[in-house]
């Protein structure tokens, strides 16, 4: 993994990646997902707002002409980054689960064919989609859990990368496999545009094309009904994970996720795993 500074995160509202096309990259990915039958109208039209491209184009990252791979797992977390993380004393928690996935995906035996893409709950981007070797692990310096949940905004932004970068690499003749992982300790709190249905629009389309999984990891706040509140969000109860409130049920939880993800990486449908071995 690249060391990282503390300052190669990018704020998931900067834009145009680089290339000065201020997500117009992106929303013909997704317009074109939508021609081909990965995106339903009703997903498309969550998606078609002006400035949802350009956040979605700043996760899209490494060009699919550079990539020699001949098919593609992409890897995609979003760590909750709010201040109940840090009140809970758990930040070292999730930077260190983070990073034990990438850890993992990097001595995977199929890691020259997974790219990974790091956006937190409140939308920065630490790093868009590259190899597993160019992955920034979270410290310190680029991590700071001191925000609000605007789960199902965020989410919606993470998913549209996906299907986008999906999309992406499908349009060059890659296959392409996805997995992702939602991770937060409370339920939404502060999303603006979207509400859970919107969510479960875009899991279903995923989950209807059968290369995809969406998983979410809630990590108990004492209160809070995760299997309630994911499920309303499309994801089933296979794909959902509930550790408790210490350190070594979150790091535990990562490491089945990595598994999973692993696992993704062998060539079997995605769909065949069925849910978490936990």
């Amino acid at each position: 993994m690249a060391t990282s500074n503390g300052s190669n995160g990018n704020n998931g509202n900067d834009g145009d990646n680089g290339d000065g096309n201020d997500g117009k990259k992106a929303t013909q990915l997704l317009a074109d997902a939508h021609k081909t039958g990965a995106l339903s109208t009703a997903t498309m039209k969550t998606l078609d707002v002006v400035d949802l491209g350009a956040q979605i184009q700043a996760g899209l990252g490494v060009a699919v002409d550079d990539v020699a791979s001949s098919e593609v797992v992409l890897v995609t977390m979003m760590p909750d980054d709010s201040g109940s993380i840090a009140g809970s004393g758990n930040e070292a928690a999730v930077r260190d689960g983070h990073n034990l996935v990438l850890d993992a995906l990097t001595s995977s035996k199929q890691a020259g064919d997974v790219f990974v893409h790091t956006r937190y709950l409140n939308g920065q981007v630490l790093f868009p989609y590259v190899s597993i070797d160019a992955a920034v692990p979270m410290d310190r310096g680029n991590y700071r859990a001191d925000k609000g949940t605007p789960l199902y905004d965020q989410t919606v932004v993470l998913l549209g990368t996906v299907i986008a970068k999906a999309q992406e690499f499908a349009q060059a003749g890659v296959p392409v496999r996805t997995v992702t992982l939602l991770i937060t300790d409370g339920a939404d709190a502060g999303s603006r545009r979207c509400k859970a249905s919107h969510v479960a629009a875009l899991v279903e389309d995923l989950r209807r094309q059968e290369n995809h999984v969406v998983a979410a990891m809630g990590i108990s706040d004492g209160h809070t009904d995760f299997h309630k509140v994911f499920r309303a969000m499309g994801i089933p109860d296979a794909w959902i994970l509930t550790p408790g409130n210490t350190a070594s049920e979150i790091r535990k939880a990562f490491r089945v996720f990595s598994q999973s993800a692993i696992a993704a990486t062998g060539g079997a449908a995605v769909t065949a795993l069925g849910g978490f071995a936990n």
